[in-house]
Formats: C-alpha cells, sequence, structure tokens
C-alpha cells in the first residue's frame, strides 16, 4: 500500500538579515561599518552597465510559463495552452498576454539544466556557479550579487551598487566576501501609501542632529592632524560622510519614491507587490545602481485564495492547486514584468541593463496529484526539477526574439544546446564587465576565482 505523510513542502524560508528594517539607523554603525568594509578593498574596473534580477522564489515551471508542450501527454502538458506571440515562432502560456505582445524585445533560454533539486543547492548552483553539499550553505559561496558589489565597490552615485526586496535569496549569500558586500535592502511593497524606505527614512529632526553630527566631527580636525599620524582618522571620517551622504541624499530619496512616476506608469507596472518593485527596480539602475534583485515570490491573494496557492513558487501539490495558484499569480507576474521590459527600451536603457527572470530550478515535467496540506482535496501540481529551467533575458544589447535551446517533448531535459548555469553567470560578468577568472581568497586563504567554469553564451553576445 502506498502511504505518504501529507505535509506542506515549506520551501525556500524566508530570511530576515541584518540589513533589514532599522539596521542603518543613526543609533547603529550599520551602514558605516559596510562603507569602512568596502573602502578597504582594490578598486575595480567599472561601466556602466547595470543588471535587474527577478527572482522567482521556489522554482517557477517551464510547463506552465515559457517552455509548453501541447503535443505532450495530458499528465505532462496540463491544462494551459500556448498562445503566438509578437516574435515569430515563440509560444507561450495563455496566461502571459502582456508578455506575448513584447517577445520582440526578450529572449527565451529553454536549455539550462543543473543537478541540485533541493532550494538552497539550487539556488547556489544557479546564483554562484559552484555546487554545495551543505543543505543550509549561506557561508559557503558568493553569489552573483555579492560579487558585483565588491567588484563595483569603488563606484560612488549617490545611490547604493546592489539594492535587493530582502537580505540573500535562499541558499545564497556573500559567504567570504563579508557582510560589507551584502545588498541594501527594501522589503515590502514600495507603492504602498505612505511607504518609507527604513534605511533611508529620516524622522522628524533627524536631519539637524545629522548636521551637528558633521559639525561636531569638523571640530576635531584640528586635534586628529595633530595626534593621528597613519591617517586611519580621517579615513573613518570619510567613511562617515558616505554613510550620512546616502541618508540624506537627494538622489537616493528621489531613486525610492515612486510618487515621482505618473499614474498612468504606475498603474501599468501593477498596483501590487510585484509591479511596484519592478518599477522601483528600473528607477534604481537609472539612478546608477549596479545589481538589483527584486523578489517575486508570493502574490497578493486573500486568506481563503491562500488556502490554494502557494507560498512562492514551489507549487507541490500539497502546496497548492497548480492551476488556480498560476490562475492568480500569473496575470500579476505577466503586467509587472512586460512593463519593465517595455519600460526599458522605451527608455532607451536596452543597452545598458539586461533583465534576467528565472528561479533555482524548474518543476517536474509530470504533474502529480494528492491532497493539499490546507485545502485537504486532491489538487494538481509539480515538483523540484532541475533538469530543465526556462530563463528569460531582455536588453544587455543582445538579439532579442529568439529561443536559445530547446527541450525534449516532455520537457525533461536539453535535446539542444545544451547550457550550465555558468554559462549564464559568464554572460552577466561579461557585460558588467568583470574577469570571471579575478580570484578572492576563501576563509582558508585559498585563492577562488569567481567562476569555476563557464563561457558566455553565442547567442547573447
Amino acid at each position: 500500500m502506498n502511504t505518504h505523510k501529507n505535509l506542506r513542502c515549506p520551501g525556500p524560508v524566508s530570511r530576515r538579515g541584518f540589513l533589514e528594517a532599522g539596521y542603518l539607523a543613526l543609533g547603529g554603525l550599520g551602514l558605516t561599518d559596510l562603507l569602512r568594509s568596502r573602502a578597504a578593498a582594490d578598486a575595480a574596473k567599472s561601466d556602466d552597465t547595470s543588471i535587474i534580477l527577478v527572482w522567482l522564489l521556489g522554482g517557477p515551471s517551464h510547463m506552465e510559463t515559457y517552455d509548453m508542450k501541447p503535443d505532450a501527454p495530458i499528465d505532462y502538458r496540463g491544462l494551459l495552452n500556448p498562445i503566438a506571440t509578437s516574435a515569430p515562432g515563440i509560444d507561450i502560456c495563455e496566461l502571459l498576454p502582456m508578455h506575448a505582445k513584447v517577445a520582440d524585445r526578450f529572449t527565451l533560454i529553454r536549455s539550462i539544466t543543473h543537478e541540485k533539486s533541493q532550494h538552497a543547492r539550487g539556488s547556489v548552483r544557479f546564483l554562484s556557479g559552484r555546487k554545495t553539499l551543505s543543505v543550509d550553505p549561506v557561508s559557503e559561496f558568493p553569489t552573483v550579487g555579492p560579487i558585483v558589489s565588491r567588484m563595483r565597490e569603488h563606484r560612488r552615485v549617490g545611490v547604493p551598487n546592489y539594492v535587493a526586496s530582502s537580505s540573500r535569496a535562499y541558499g545564497g549569500g556573500s559567504a567570504y566576501l563579508g557582510e560589507s558586500a551584502m545588498p541594501f535592502v527594501v522589503g515590502g511593497n514600495p507603492g504602498a501609501n505612505g511607504y518609507r524606505v527604513p534605511n533611508l527614512s529620516l524622522a522628524g529632526g533627524l536631519k539637524d542632529r545629522l548636521d551637528d553630527r558633521v559639525r561636531l566631527l569638523k571640530s576635531f580636525d584640528c586635534l586628529r592632524r595633530d595626534i593621528d599620524a597613519s591617517g586611519s582618522m580621517e579615513s573613518m571620517d570619510d567613511i562617515n560622510q558616505q554613510a550620512l551622504s546616502l541618508l540624506t541624499s537627494d538622489k537616493a530619496r528621489n531613486a525610492f519614491d515612486l510618487t515621482n512616476e505618473s499614474e498612468a506608469t504606475r498603474d501599468r507596472y501593477g498596483r501590487h507587490k510585484w509591479g511596484q518593485r519592478a518599477l522601483l527596480a528600473r528607477r534604481l539602475i537609472e539612478a546608477g545602481s549596479s545589481f538589483v534583485t527584486m523578489g517575486m515570490s508570493n502574490p497578493d491573494v486573500t486568506s481563503d485564495q491562500r488556502k490554494r496557492t502557494a507560498a512562492n513558487w514551489d507549487i507541490h501539490a500539497i502546496n497548492g492547486d497548480l492551476y488556480y495558484d498560476m490562475g492568480l499569480r500569473l496575470p500579476h507576474f505577466d503586467r509587472a514584468v512586460s512593463a519593465l521590459i517595455e519600460d526599458i527600451y522605451q527608455r532607451g536603457l536596452d543597452r545598458k541593463v539586461m533583465l534576467i527572470v528565472a528561479g533555482e530550478f524548474g518543476r517536474t515535467p509530470r504533474i502529480t496529484t494528492k491532497p493539499g496540506t490546507i485545502s485537504k482535496v486532491m489538487q494538481p501540481g509539480r515538483d523540484h526539477w532541475p533538469g530543465a529551467m526556462s530563463v528569460l533575458i531582455s536588453g544587455g544589447g543582445a538579439p532579442m526574439g529568439q529561443v536559445i535551446g530547446a527541450t525534449t517533448s516532455k520537457g525533461e531535459y536539453p535535446r539542444d544546446n545544451k547550457l550550465d548555469p555558468n554559462d549564464l553567470l559568464a554572460t552577466i560578468y561579461r557585460f558588467l564587465g568583470i574577469d570571471q577568472n579575478h580570484e578572492f581568497l576563501d576563509r582558508s586563504g585559498r585563492p577562488m576565482p569567481i567562476l569555476p567554469h563557464g563561457n558566455p553564451i553565442a547567442e547573447l553576445t
């Protein structure tokens, strides 16, 4: 007799990191320490290019989004149908009609594969290019965002170089690069009424206190010159000034303020968390940020809808009803991503910015049916599947309106042009002007190249 525990898969764990609300408040040393640590590293060459990573935590189904198989058996192809797009030869899910209109401005990669089927391991594999044996390898290898942060730490453009909607992708982090390479965190819904960025918002009267602190520091100039031959105090003041500059910067404050956008633009992105995060990402890279990661994990749903939906893209049958979930999730996703693609091109950012939409892996090509842990009814779902996944790329000065690679008839494995996550990472680093062979010392003192292997994808260069 077949038995199974009717448990809800917890999926990727929500993590609140050290950069959450309040960390960079005046009372703490967070931002000062962050900048001091960054100032200690050697400067690297920086080009005016940026990455927006839309991270789909949990692993989206390629079979319900970008790699549909209408001729496969019903227990593989599922109930959703493909639709044609503005790019000849590209068909996508019928629940992505806005994507379909801008398909000539994105490219789909359908043949990336790897071997890590657990969320944390899969995230590290995809975002760092390295294999890990740890179940929770937060500190083992640095992922792409922290690497870009460290390689471009010399940039001072008035906005943070690395911004993310959470402190770390599940399983990912800065590892031996140190906490100073972690992102400036902007959580929640940046489009909500009265939203304030905790790390930049100044309480009433705080501006005067900051001005007083600057005057106090200046009053000790003569004493420092007399007692500090090494210049360390002068350096500390420089770091403090950077911290104060971010806290009082009009450029930073304006970049995070979505009320500067027209009502029509905000509507186009969608008046929900995902849409407003996508809009914020565009504003940040336009202001000068190098790497922006915006998570689109749990959609805005009611408590009743939550019974049949997953907390993120980890849509096992025990977590949610695959088709009910996609019916709620994909319209928000469709609007947010298509608006971002349109905006990137309409504003002439397509050569400066590369947009990447991905999760840690795909989903099993064959559908499973089990009783939901919360719904208590039989419902369809798909499990973890690193054997095949789809990734959307837009901009980066690359040819668009194409499909790179293909999977087998049931969507199980790459059939043509098999690619590794490292090939995508190599493409990203090349676009940013970062040498993938650059080495950092790990905690044991061993030199570790940014990527152990990988070649830029020819179709994107």
